[in-house]
């Protein structure tokens, strides 16, 4: 029987529907059971044809992208999209690691001015992850007409995606769109590979280190697709964007140096469009606000925070508050998922 089949008492998968019957992943090897199915199914499906993917250098796109190089290698096209929402050093490293490290074909597209100038007076999250989502089509849809024989776009969407975003239809009301789910313009001339869309983000780990990612990179942060837009609440503007970034990058560094980065599942900051008063250099100074949000999970559909000791607290908001030009203030969110959703738009 095969692995799947084993996984799901014998029954094949509906598209979108996790069998109830279907075992969690957990150890090696159901992983290695489910990276043996899915090889086959894309092999079957692909034949001689490429495969082009959105390669973030987020978990889930990497282990698709680890996944389908074992399946099809060089036929793997990866487009890296720099849309001007991304961590610091975030495409740096997603360079380094995927063309060095994984010998990947990897396409770099620097769309930062294109992105920014559409999402400009944008405050709407919907709105704008839509933009961001169309426009990811619109750019690999663009890279794809300079190259041949592109027939397949592959995404890094997992079960919660799908969750999400099919509320709707069962008469609730979606919490937030997915730019990787659904929605795709009627004339794409591409068909979906999505071999990890039944997962929750715990077994793509355990895939991720069956397929041999390393260990940092199967365990790094989450990262949304829309990037840093989603976290730089309202009307992006570049100025609010790069103090989000670089309080974001303090964040990350100061958990590092303390033995917080693997403990803690998700963590990150939101600058919202908003300013108050505070006091620098004996002057009237006014800021936005930084806002600390770190939550543990194991599936993404709920989640709790996580309790940083006051010391580092106190540290990363000296840090925040005295290297980052137009940051006055850090606040921490304790709200849990639910009521509050992991991101804040």
């Amino acid at each position: 029987m095969c692995g799947i089949c084993r996984m799901t008492g014998g029954k094949r998968m509906d598209s979108n529907k996790r069998p109830d019957t279907m075992e969690r992943i957990t150890t090696p090897e159901l992983a290695e059971a489910f990276i043996a199915e899915q090889v086959a199914a894309v092999r079957e499906r692909v034949g001689d044809k490429k495969v082009l993917l959105a390669l973030s250098g987020g978990v889930d796109s990497s282990v698709v992208a680890a996944l389908l190089i074992k399946a099809i290698g060089k036929q793997l096209v990866c487009v890296h999209v720099n849309h001007g929402l991304m961590r610091k050093d975030e495409s740096e490293g997603v360079i380094k690691m995927f063309k060095e490290g994984l010998d990947a074909n990897l396409i770099y597209v620097d769309a930062t001015d294109h992105f920014l100038g559409l999402l400009a007076g944008v405050s709407d999250p919907e709105r704008k992850r839509k933009i961001i989502g169309k426009e990811f089509i619109t750019v690999f849809a663009e890279e794809a007409r300079k190259l041949e024989d592109i027939t397949f776009l592959a995404q890094g969407t997992i079960y919660p995606d799908i969750l999400e975003s099919i509320k709707a239809a069962e008469g609730k009301k979606a919490v937030k769109s997915h730019h990787n789910v659904g929605g795709l313009p009627e004339d794409l001339q591409f068909e979906l590979v999505e071999p990890l869309k039944l997962l929750f983000k715990d077994e793509v780990r355990v895939v991720g280190e069956a397929l041999g990612l390393p260990h940092a990179m199967v365990y790094r942060q989450p990262f949304p697709g829309p990037g840093l837009g989603v976290r730089c609440l309202g009307a992006i503007t570049r100025d609010r964007l790069e103090a989000l970034r670089e309080a974001d990058a303090i964040l990350r560094e100061e958990f590092d140096k303390n033995g917080l980065a693997e403990k803690v599942w998700q963590y990150f900051i939101a600058v919202p469009d908003i300013k108050s008063v505070g006091v620098k250099d004996e002057s009237r100074y006014e800021g936005w606000p930084a806002i600390i949000r770190a939550v543990n999970t194991k599936d993404a559909m709920s989640a709790t925070i996580e309790e940083i000791p006051y010391p580092i607290l106190h540290r990363i908001t000296d840090r925040i508050t005295h290297e980052v030009p137009g940051i006055n203030r850090v606040l921490l969110d304790l709200t849990p998922k639910p009521i509050g959703t992991i991101e804040w738009e």
